[in-house]
Formats: structure tokens, C-alpha cells, sequence
């Protein structure tokens, strides 16, 4: 399949008469947060055969981050004389002692950037100040943050550092598999593989004989993948499959991969309802560990137990879904959110609140072709 516009209603066909052979339910789990809410925009869910589930899993960046890592940024940004910079999802994530955002108001300097190299500018603009950048995400963002730190070495720069808190995709689809949630196969992201390419995700399908189909974001080239995995579960298959040539080759981006490996080494980091995984994070190397903040601020191990009955944890990793969450759309809506799944934009409770139906009849909303 190359770039050519996908006919979902082909691909509909496709998944629902595969469906009906297979007589039996079957789970896939998506792991890119913008599969989910683009999946639960689109109608996709209430387009599926009931025998097919599609489950949200640990691909939203906001969302897997530890409630540790929540914790020690809050309390970075409101010592003195630091200006906290984030991506914007971020800032209203809450902590035991509130959320960035909260901080803001009580006197922090927490301001929002497009880039890693914004917080690099804003050191340079301000020596006087502290300016720590929440390094944040997959194999998507890393890249970026390294540029930030090779830039931040060029111009000497003192008053610059790096939370860092990227993870890695592979370790943590490799954890699921190894736990009791029951997956059929998986729809991989995109956005990381453009990056890490398609040939990272063959252990997947050798090791545990699960099929790995990689596709974009709209809700045609989900649907596609979706007939894809369960023509492949029929046939007792187990494949590695690329629906999005355009953009992701076998060997990813090996110029963001170099970045990756001169800036950082692997860690053991903590993700939120996964617990703490062998190599899977990323930690400043020492050569440039003056831009750690973890080692400047010389910061404790922290506490990650959720919020009080949330179950975010539970939700990214198929254990439950928002709906089993007693404070899912009472206590906790987009305005107040208690967990980051309801903070962030492509977290999987904010998307059911947003487009799954509740206590009424709702018309889903039609599946367009994409390119």
C-alpha cells in the first residue's frame, strides 16, 4: 500500500468478513495517542464487527509519564529563580501538590514552548535564570531534546538543564505481552516509527508470534490496519506489516537515531501502570550531565502512586476502560481532570468523554477517505 487514498468502506468490508469467519472475539491495541483519539473522532469504534476490540494502549506521551516525574517537576518549578518550560499538555497534569499550572498561579514561571530549542533560546535570553526544559515523550520527541542539549553544550550555556523523562515503545509493548492483558496484535504508531523504523517491531511478531501492522493516523488507514490484523488472525499469521511506506522505512530515521545515541543511554523508568521497565527510558550521558536536572537538583527517588481512585494506569494498559472508573465523567471531566488520560488531548479517556456515546443515541461520525 503507498500513498494513494484508502477506501474505508473497503477496508470495513474487509474487517467485518474476516471478523465473521474468525467466530471468536479478538483484542488489537493501538499504542500512538493519536490513533486513539482519532479512532473515537472518526466513529471507527462503533463501525467495528462486536466481535473486534480496539483498545487504547500506552502511546500517549502525557499519560505514561510517572506520577513521580509529575511530582519532581512541580516542585522544580516553584523554587527560586527557575522558569519551567513544557509542552502544553503537560501543565495541567496533577500531582500531590497540584498540577504546573496550579504552580503558575502561586507564583511559578512556568511557560508553554513549540520546541525544545525555545527553552534553549530563553536560557540564552536569560542568564540570571534557571530555565529547565520537561523532556517528554517517545522515540517522537527525543531527537529534538537532544538537539537542545547539543546546542544548549555550543554556546556554554549554565543556567540550562533537561528533566528528562523519554521513553521507549518496544519495552513497553514487550511488558504487556508478558502481563495478563490478552492482545490479538497490535496497530504501531506512525510517529514512532518513522523514527525507530519497521524492522524494530519483528521481535514482537518472532518472540511472541503476534502480528505488528503499522499504519497513519486518520480512520481510514486505522481500518485498514484493523481488516489487516484480523485477515491475519484467520490465517494463523503472524506478520510484520508496513501500511505506511510514505513516511516509515525498515530502518527509520538513522540521522534521529545518531542524535538519540550521542545525548542519552538506556535507563530503567518508571511508566505509569507498567511500573518500572528494564531499559526502557532515556538518562542524559555523563558527558553531558551538567544538563541533567535530575543531577543538578540532585533530586530523591520519587512517590508514583496515582491519585486517589484513578485508574489511568489501568486504562493504557487494556486492564479496564474509562467507563469502569467510578470517577470517570463525574470528579474527573476534561475541565477538572484528576488523571492525565482526561488532561491530555489524545488520552483515552478524554477521547471517550469527548466522542463515545453517553446515555443517548449519538450518530458516529462518518469515516472520510485520507491520502
Amino acid at each position: 500500500m503507498t500513498g494513494q487514498a484508502i477506501d474505508s468502506r473497503e477496508s470495513l468490508s474487509r474487517l467485518n468478513d474476516a471478523a465473521r469467519r474468525l467466530q471468536r472475539e479478538v483484542r488489537y491495541m493501538e499504542v500512538c495517542g493519536t490513533h486513539t483519539v482519532n479512532a473515537f473522532r472518526s466513529g471507527l469504534h462503533s463501525l467495528m464487527p462486536p466481535n473486534v476490540t480496539l483498545l487504547s494502549g500506552p502511546g500517549c506521551p502525557v499519560c505514561v509519564t510517572s506520577q513521580g516525574d509529575i511530582d519532581q517537576l512541580i516542585e522544580l518549578s516553584l523554587q527560586s529563580g527557575v522558569i519551567m518550560c513544557t509542552y502544553g499538555d503537560m501543565i495541567r497534569v496533577t500531582g500531590q501538590r497540584g498540577s504546573l499550572e496550579e504552580a503558575r498561579a502561586l507564583g511559578a514561571d512556568v511557560r508553554i514552548v513549540y520546541s525544545a530549542l525555545d527553552a534553549v533560546r530563553l536560557a540564552a535570553a536569560e542568564p540570571r535564570r534557571q530555565v529547565i526544559f520537561a523532556g517528554v515523550g517517545f522515540e517522537t520527541t527525543a531527537p529534538a531534546t537532544a538537539v537542545a542539549i547539543l546546542e544548549a553544550d555550543r554556546l556554554a550555556l549554565m543556567n540550562f538543564t533537561v528533566f528528562v523523562s523519554h521513553k521507549l515503545i518496544i519495552p513497553a509493548m514487550q511488558a504487556l505481552l508478558k502481563s495478563e492483558v490478552n492482545i490479538d496484535g497490535f496497530v504501531c504508531p506512525g510517529h514512532v516509527s518513522v523514527v525507530i523504523g519497521s524492522d524494530a517491531f519483528r521481535p514482537i511478531v518472532e518472540q511472541y508470534w503476534l502480528s505488528c501492522v503499522i499504519t497513519g493516523f486518520e480512520g481510514p488507514q486505522i481500518a485498514a490496519a484493523l481488516a489487516r490484523l484480523c485477515e491475519l488472525t484467520l490465517s494463523g499469521q503472524a506478520a510484520l506489516e508496513n501500511l505506511y511506506p510514505q513516511a516509515v522505512t525498515s530502518t527509520g530515521n538513522q540521522h534521529a537515531w545518531k542524535l538519540i545515541e550521542q545525548v542519552f543511554t538506556p535507563a530503567n523508568v518508571h511508566w505509569r501502570g507498567l511500573s518500572e521497565l528494564p531499559g526502557s527510558g532515556l538518562e542524559i550521558r555523563g558527558r553531558y550531565a551538567r544538563f541533567n536536572a535530575r543531577v543538578r537538583y540532585e533530586l530523591a527517588a520519587a512517590d508514583n502512586r496515582e491519585p486517589p481512585g484513578c485508574r489511568c494506569g489501568e486504562v493504557i494498559t487494556g486492564r479496564c476502560t474509562p467507563a469502569d472508573c467510578k470517577l470517570f465523567g463525574t470528579v474527573c471531566t476534561p475541565i477538572q481532570p484528576i488523571g492525565p488520560c482526561m488532561v491530555s488531548s489524545e488520552g483515552t479517556c478524554q477521547a471517550w468523554f469527548k466522542y463515545r456515546p453517553r446515555n443517548r443515541a449519538q450518530s458516529p461520525t462518518p469515516i472520510r477517505s485520507a491520502v
